[in-house]
């Protein structure tokens, strides 16, 4: 047994002492693979043994030297890496990474203050002409510190406060040096040195909280009062506003900027429009409604009238129990507009609205399908209006139970604009369909390529969906309970209320406790909410809130419980703290962003 045991060693060492002799049968790309190899398993002392006799060719030394130096530091033989890195430089004299190196290799060793020494030494040597290679170095030796003081360096020399400006921002974006970051743009945005665009990407990169976009505002705010005429500095207030989603105090400094620059308001439409996407809607028919004023004879005058009545329409419908009376004035408002502009490719748009309006909430289907068939019939129409008239047209159909014509203008708007949003949105529309009756593995189908989605908002309506019907079809769950419950989600689809209502209720005692009942009770919240019963509909999300098995539509219970409370049941300490709630339980909520700067508004914070 022993001998054997003294064999397997003497062949080991024989093996180990055999491996140059091994390499040098290798090629040189053979070799430095096979020692990238060992260092890739830390296997260091046989990457040292390659290393160490293909360092000593002079025209592989620049491959081999990195991977030498690694090696040698992993090892802690410091006087090799020091030799090592002293025969770099003196075959390349000047070139500032090899003293890089060698501070690298004294702080290894334990002499930091040394190393400290050479880098500043470095810095010191810095000039405007060789900046871009010292900086590179110490960035590469991720001494990120150094490489800032180094372009300081030669900006001083330089005499120009613009120098490597973009350089700089950079750096502090990567590092999120958030106050010299702030520091940096500013400087740089009234010295136009760098453009605007860039500035608020190295922004967005690094200020991802809303400290550090709070603390942005006011310096932006700071310096607006020092210095009233810096467009450029306004422009970026208003765009820290939107990140922040203060929809509402954006368009004041939007208005203040096209009065100052004569802007035609072309800024203030474009914040009307984001905030239109964004749901804030007083927001967005103010906007409009400047333009309006400001400009009746403007270019931008139709398209402001147009999306005013378009903003108030959905502003009605967001409020509930929904004005019948306010929905009539808005289809007048349309049909004002249409006789003015006359019926062309121009006004598609507006015919289009005034037909979901005749169909969906004045119950005139017949005047509904008339319009939209026109839309969809006329020349040079925009083919994004003629498909969401489709879609229209098709919703329309589905609601009377003429579901095969439904499903074929959603296919034709798939064909027309695959790929695109709209494309998307009808296939989410077809998924519905088949879901609404009971065909959940084609729903599946079609939502699994909708998961990936460019439109975030539709890609997350299929991934709920989806998990609906995952959660409610697998192994041990029947798919019973989901047809009933799907059949009851086409019953809201129908403007049915009071008969889903009914129906639901019935779906809980006859399957207590089953995985559906958190949908049941957001199902019934967001019904009670739209006749205007708002304290049932309070009671039964808060039913979601109390039950920790369910979680998953927690957030969803907390905000729109937190909205109830702000908006209909006047309650705002309680909103307070039901939205504090939401950012403490639920970080990473796609609420969030919304929960804060309603927080805000409701504390009356003032910049």
């Amino acid at each position: 047994m022993m001998r054997r045991l003294m064999l397997v060693c003497l062949l080991s060492v024989v093996s180990f002492l055999a491996l140059p002799e091994i390499a040098s049968a290798q090629s040189f790309p053979e070799q430095m693979a096979l020692s990238r190899e060992y260092l890739r398993k830390g296997e260091y002392d046989k990457a040292e043994v390659l290393l160490s006799q293909l360092i000593n060719h002079d025209i592989q030394f620049g491959i081999v030297y990195p991977e030498y130096l690694k090696t040698l530091l992993a090892l802690r033989k410091f006087p090799e890496a020091e030799k090592l890195v002293k025969r770099a430089q003196k075959r390349f004299p000047g070139v500032p990474n090899f003293s890089i190196d060698e501070g690298k290799v004294l702080q290894a060793s334990g002499k930091g203050a040394a190393a400290e020494k050479m880098w500043a030494q470095v810095v010191q040597n810095t000039t405007p002409e060789n900046v871009y290679g010292i900086a590179s170095a110490f960035q590469q030796a991720d001494l990120m510190d150094y490489a800032e003081q180094a372009y300081l360096r030669a900006r001083e020399l330089g005499g120009n406060d613009k120098l490597f400006a973009g350089q700089l921002l950079q750096l502090y974006s990567y590092q999120r040096k958030t106050d010299k970051l702030i520091d940096e743009v500013l400087r740089q945005v009234n010295n136009e040195a760098v453009p605007l665009p860039y500035a608020q990407n190295m922004l967005q990169n690094a200020l991802r909280d809303e400290e550090s976009l709070g603390a942005l505002e006011q310096r932006l705010m700071t310096a607006i009062q020092t210095n009233p005429d810096g467009k450029e500095v306004l422009e970026l207030l208003i765009w820290t506003l939107l990140q922040r989603k203060d929809f509402g105090m954006a368009l004041m400094q939007a208005r203040a900027f096209d009065r100052r620059t004569q802007g035609g308001g072309a800024k203030v439409l474009s914040l009307a429009d984001i905030s239109l996407r964004n749901k804030d809607y007083a927001t967005a028919i103010e906007g409009y409604t400047y333009i309006m004023q400001q400009y009746p004879t403007g270019n931008f005058y139709p398209v402001a009238r147009q999306r005013v009545i378009q903003a108030r329409e959905e502003q009605v419908k967001s409020t509930f129990p929904v004005d019948q009376d306010k929905i009539k004035l808005l289809a007048q408002d349309y049909e004002k507009l249409i006789s003015e502009m006359s019926r062309t490719n121009t006004t598609a748009e507006i015919i289009k609205n005034l037909a979901e309006l005749q169909a969906f909430y004045l119950g005139n289907k017949d005047a509904a399908v008339e319009n939209l068939q026109e839309v969809i019939s006329m020349p040079r129409v925009n083919p994004d209006v003629v498909a969401e008239a489709k879609l229209v047209l098709a919703d329309i159909y589905l609601l009377h139970g003429e579901p095969w014509e439904s499903t074929l203008l959603y296919s034709q708007v798939e064909k027309s604009h695959k790929e695109q949003p709209l494309g998307h949105e009808a296939k989410l529309r077809n998924a519905k369909l088949s879901y609404y009756k009971g065909d959940f593995e084609l729903a599946q189908a079609h939502l699994d390529i909708l998961k990936l989605a460019t439109s975030r908002e539709i890609a997350n309506d299929a991934l709920d969906l989806s998990l609906l019907i995952i959660d409610n079809t697998g192994l041990d769950t029947s798919a019973t309970a989901l047809k009933e419950y799907a059949a009851i989600d086409f019953l809201v689809f129908q403007h049915k209320e009071e008969e889903a209502l009914s129906a639901l209720d019935k779906l809980l005692t006859k399957y207590p406790g089953h995985a559906l009942t958190d949908e049941i009770y957001f199902q019934k919240a967001e019904i009670l909410q739209k006749l205007g019963r708002f304290e049932e509909a309070a009671k039964n999300l808060q039913l979601i809130i109390d039950n920790p098995k369910y979680d998953i539509l927690s957030d969803d219970a907390l905000f729109l419980l937190a909205k109830l409370n702000e908006e209909n049941l006047k309650q705002p300490q309680k909103a307070q703290d039901l939205y504090n709630q939401l950012l403490v339980k639920h970080p990473g909520s796609v609420f969030v962003a919304e929960a804060r700067k309603r927080l805000r508004k409701l504390r009356g914070d003032k910049v």
